[in-house]
Order: C-alpha cells, then structure tokens, then sequence
C-alpha cells in the first residue's frame, strides 16, 4: 500500500510538473512582440527557392528567404511580431495569396539568408505589417497550421543552421520507416539518387530508377563510409546529406533562374559566374563576372531550317568552339562541343514554329565536375518564350571583318600558299606550311592531309579529304629559266584576308640562291609570307619553282629580294612520295597575255593553312 502511496504521489508530482512547464512554453508562444516570420514553402532546390520567392515578391510585401537545414530553402514574409503575423497569416489565406498550410515560423529556426540577394535582415526586429490585414477578433479568431502540415517539408522539422549540425544518427528511421518514405519517391528522383550515388563513386550500373541488388550494395557501402548502419536503405536525413554533399560544388556559383525578355529565353544561370553585357544577334552576350573565365551566348533569331544549317556552320568557324569535339545536327536542331587545353564549350539549339532559340556555354578546361553540373542545370531549365531578338537589338558602331556578331572568328596560326599539281587536287607548299598543326585545311574548308614532308628539300605534298576539281594544275618547265626573264608569283600574300590570291610581277635575278645554293632561285619582285609555297611561273605559264622564306638570322635584305625553289626539286620530291606529276610543259610555247597568265596562276593557287 505505501508502495502505492507513493507511485500515487510520484505521478501528481509529473503532472504537476508537465503542467507548470506547458503554461511557460504556452506563454512564450503567445507573446505578442516576439519577433516572428510566415513561412510560405519550402523548396529543396536553391535555384527553386529563388524562383518562388521572385515570384511572390510581386504578389507580396517583405519576403524573404532563408536556408533552413537539412538542404532545405524557405520562402518566408516578415520579420513581423506574433500578433501581426498571425493577422498576416489569416488575411493572406483568406485571399487566396499564400498555401493553406503557411505557418508562423520563429526566427531562430532560419539560417543564412538567400533572398533578397546580398540581404541580412535577422536580427533587425519587427517591420510594420502590410496595409490591409485585418485585427483578429474575438468572433474571427486567427487560424492554426493544419495538423498534417508535419508531412511537407516544414522548417519545424528541421534543426536550425546557427548551431553545428550534429552528426545523423543510424536511427532517424528505422529501415521500415526508411523504406516506406523511399517508396514515396518519384522514379525520377530514385533516378537522381542513383546519379547522386554514382557520383560519390559507389554506383556504376544503369541509372534506371529501379533499386535493385546493385543500388542497395552502392547505398550500404556510402552509408559505411559515413559511419550510418548499414542498412542499404537511406532514411530521410541520409538521402539529404548525400544530396547536400552531391550540391556542394554549386556553392558560389549564384544560381539563378534569368529571365531575358529580349531574347525570349529563360533558364538557370551561374549569375556570380556571368553578367549580362550586351545584345549582338543573334546573341545575348554574358560575360565573365568572377574569378571563373566563363561565358554564356543565348541564341534567338527568327529562320527557317536554312537558317539553323547556316548557323550550326557559322558557330563552328568562332574561336569559343574548337575544333575538337563532337557535333550532331538533324533537321531541326544541333548540338556542338569543342574543346582544347584553355576551353570546352557546349551549344545547342533548336528550330520551332520559326524561332531558333538555344544557348552556349563556355567554361574552362579543368573544371568538369561543376561545368557538367552547371550544364545539367542550364538544359534542363531551358524554357523558350515567344518573342525572338530583334536585328536591330545592340550597337553595332564597332565592326571588324574578323568579328562575327561581337564575337572572334577563328583564325589559323598560320596560312601560306600552295598549288595544284594534280587534277586529283595534290597539292605541292613549303614544307614550314605544315610543321605542329592539329589540322591543315585547303581554302579555308576542306581538310587534308599530309602526304610527305621533306624538310631537307623544303617541300611538302597535301592530299585533300574530299574530291576537289581544280580549275588549272601546274605543268613544271622542262628547262630551267633564263636570266632576267619576266616571271610571275600567284600567292595569298595577305594570309587570307583576301579571298582570291594577288599577283607579283619581276625578274629571275639568279639561278642560285645568296650562298650558291643550287636548288634555288633568286627573284627580283616584292613578296610577303603569305605567298610562300605560291607557284612560280614564266611568261608561257609553265612552273619554274615555289616561292619560299629568305633563311632565318641573316641580314636584312631588300625588300625585291626574294627566293624560289626551283621546279626540278619540286618534281623529285614529287616523284619520292609517289605522285605522278603531268607531263611538262613544251619548251617555246608562247607567251601569254597578262590577263591569261593571271587566269591560270590563279586557278591554280590554293591557300594553305595551319590550324592549332
């Protein structure tokens, strides 16, 4: 009996107790100037989060958004007291404004602030509530949260982020708990899991969305590495952590939904990466705002399916594509990756109802991991709007014929002459036209490739990668030229700027070179670099020999010094890589107009150049 007594007396002594601590906590609740906010949403992505809270921020006064824990973004208007919020809370519900199961939220469960941008107003007390709320009254009292609102993602549920996180506990849930919220995932997010798995390097089968043995071993091993209970199911706080882990390398970069009227085109950007700098159709141009060398192009213009073909050839002539990397084109859109040891860049774009709408990024090399994810988030936030940029959208004062559209097209490090020796379009140069390139093309498009480089001659032979029809091809001399006989030189003297080659008028000066050299031939005329490997002919049209460089480290000489080699070593280099040469020309043809001896060194000539 005193046994009972004073089991009796122990439990009136909790009750009492419980009570005494109810109406402190009820009181604190209820304490009409404690600075308090109302919490709208929360969002699990950053870029999301700033979304919803732009948006409301045109429907409402003093929002704000802050991180809440746990991966978490919380959408909240205040600071206001309780007893203004609760008011808030009411009339914003009753007009329809915010989601029904919006609640007071106290301010130590919010951490760093996300919205407005640059913006910290914790701490700075209460603002007066919007004009239009209405006192509650004893007839309309203020509404409480819906009991169910613990099944969304409340800031209640999370721990606030002014305290260090404590380590996850193994028992959050248990493995019937973790399973049952599992199964409440969408295939795509199961797919993303996976993604995310696969990324912290547990997981390397099929990203399917289907948890089989694979993804319970790859969940078991991350959960061993985390110091977790090896379960092979992720709880809830298990899936945020590796999901905050997987986001970390986002951190910085300012993700942002941008929204370009202009252009018709919004999309998440890394606005602490990029700015907007100027309008150039059919681009938007955003330049590099940080410490990241970084550029995105947004492409709207109106077209046909002529004009997306003609742009998916234009792009790949700028100096943000390089030359290596994939590319696809169909009938209505392209994609385009080029890359080199400075840059990668990704293009796409597409062709609907008329408009032409994509975008490029430009990111530099070394930095996959948060290039790819920057990317992921770009295309997949990609929405086009109606409205394309007008052609007479930016300033276009500043002009240049190696621009196109603000931007630099792709120029080879070096460009020299060439010509045709066979009707096949073999093609004889110097060989210093073709010493480190990673390409060689042949009038600026057609790729080709070496066939022989005899450096000790001086001469390299080219083969194009698609058949050519030259319009004349070279008949060497079948003896050497006289003395103070009139020659002409066919070159690109200006390395491509113009696109036809010029022509030079002089004298054959010397069957030697300066040093007696006996393969070569000094002319008297005026040439540039760019004419080296240009064909040398006499008055009948016959080739006497190829223009080539004066030897390095010499003296300076006069500018109508020049130098040729000869035609004989061009036939035997010829002749050595397995080239059958046309017959030569007959001795004692007759001359030829001005006019029909440019017509055939022309036709003849092709410009050769270098690419990096």
């Amino acid at each position: 009996m005193l046994r009972f007594l004073s089991f009796c007396q122990s439990v009136l002594f909790m009750a009492a107790l419980f009570l005494s601590f109810s109406t402190v906590a009820s009181a604190q609740a209820d304490d009409p100037e404690e600075v308090v906010w109302v919490q709208i949403e929360a969002q699990q992505s950053l870029a999301r989060a700033t979304d919803r809270a732009r948006a409301y921020t045109t429907l409402l006064q003093d929002v704000n958004g802050f991180a809440v824990g746990g991966g978490w973004y919380a959408v909240v208007v205040g600071p206001y007291r309780r007893e203004d919020a609760e008011l808030v809370l009411r009339q914003y519900r009753e007009d329809g404004l915010i989601p029904r199961d919006s609640f007071v939220q106290v301010s130590n469960r919010l951490g760093q602030q996300y919205w407005p941008v640059g913006a910290n107003v914790l701490g700075n007390g209460a603002v007066a509530a919007p004009e239009g709320t209405v006192p509650t009254t004893p007839e309309q009292p203020a509404e409480e949260a819906p009991a169910q609102a613990v099944e969304t993602p409340q800031v209640a549920e999370v721990a606030p982020l002014q305290e260090p996180e404590p380590e996850p506990e193994a028992a959050d849930e248990t493995p019937a708990e973790a399973q049952r919220s599992e199964q409440a995932l969408s295939r795509d997010e199961k797919k993303e899991l996976q993604v995310m798995l696969q990324w912290a390097g547990y997981y390397d089968a099929a990203i399917d969305g289907s948890f089989g043995r694979g993804t319970r071993n790859s969940m078991a091993a991350w959960q061993e590495s985390k110091n977790y209970e090896k379960t092979g199911i992720l709880t809830t706080l298990q899936r945020a952590a590796l999901k905050k882990d997987y986001n970390a390398v986002l951190e910085g970069l300012g993700l942002q939904v941008v929204r370009d009227a202009q252009a018709g085109i919004e999309m998440i950007m890394p606005t602490a990466a990029v700015t907007f700098d100027r309008y150039e159709p059919p681009f938007a141009q955003y330049k590099q705002a940080g410490d990241i060398d970084a550029r995105v192009l947004l492409i709207s213009q109106p077209g046909t399916q002529d004009t997306l073909f003609g742009l998916y050839e234009i792009m790949q002539t700028l100096e943000i594509v390089p030359l290596d990397g994939p590319r696809e084109r169909n009938d209505s859109s392209f994609t385009l990756v080029g890359e080199n040891g400075r840059i990668i860049s990704y293009t796409q774009a597409s062709l609907e109802n008329g408009e032409i709408k994509g975008f490029t990024l430009i990111w530099p090399a070394g930095d996959e991991e948060r290039r790819r994810r920057v990317l992921t988030e770009m295309r997949s936030s990609f929405t086009s709007m109606p409205g394309v940029l007008s052609a007479s959208a930016g300033d276009t004062t500043q002009q240049s014929i190696d621009l196109l559209s603000g931007l630099q097209i792709r120029k080879p490090k070096m460009s020299r002459s060439g010509f045709f020796v066979t009707q096949g379009g073999d093609v004889a140069t110097t060989s210093a036209a073709v010493q480190n390139c990673s390409r060689i093309t042949l009038d600026g498009d057609t790729d080709a490739e070496v066939i022989a480089d005899d450096t000790a001659r001086g001469v390299a032979l080219l083969k194009p990668k698609a058949a050519l029809a030259p319009r004349a091809v070279a008949s060497f001399a079948a003896a050497p030229a006289r003395l103070q006989s009139d020659v002409a030189v066919a070159g690109y003297s200006f390395e491509g700027v113009l696109n036809a080659p010029s022509m030079s008028f002089g004298t054959l000066a010397d069957v030697r070179g300066l040093d007696g050299e006996e393969n070569v031939s000094r002319l008297a005329l005026r040439a540039r670099a760019g004419d080296a490997g240009g064909p040398v002919l006499d008055r009948a049209g016959a080739v006497i020999g190829m223009m080539t460089t004066a030897p390095e480290g010499g003296p300076q000489l006069p500018d109508d010094v020049s130098f040729a080699l000869n035609a004989a070593t061009i036939v035997e280099a010829s002749k050595d890589a397995g080239i059958k040469l046309p017959a030569s020309a007959d001795e004692g043809s007759a001359s030829l107009t001005s006019f029909q001896l440019s017509e055939k060194a022309s036709g003849m000539t092709v410009l050769v150049s270098c690419w990096e």
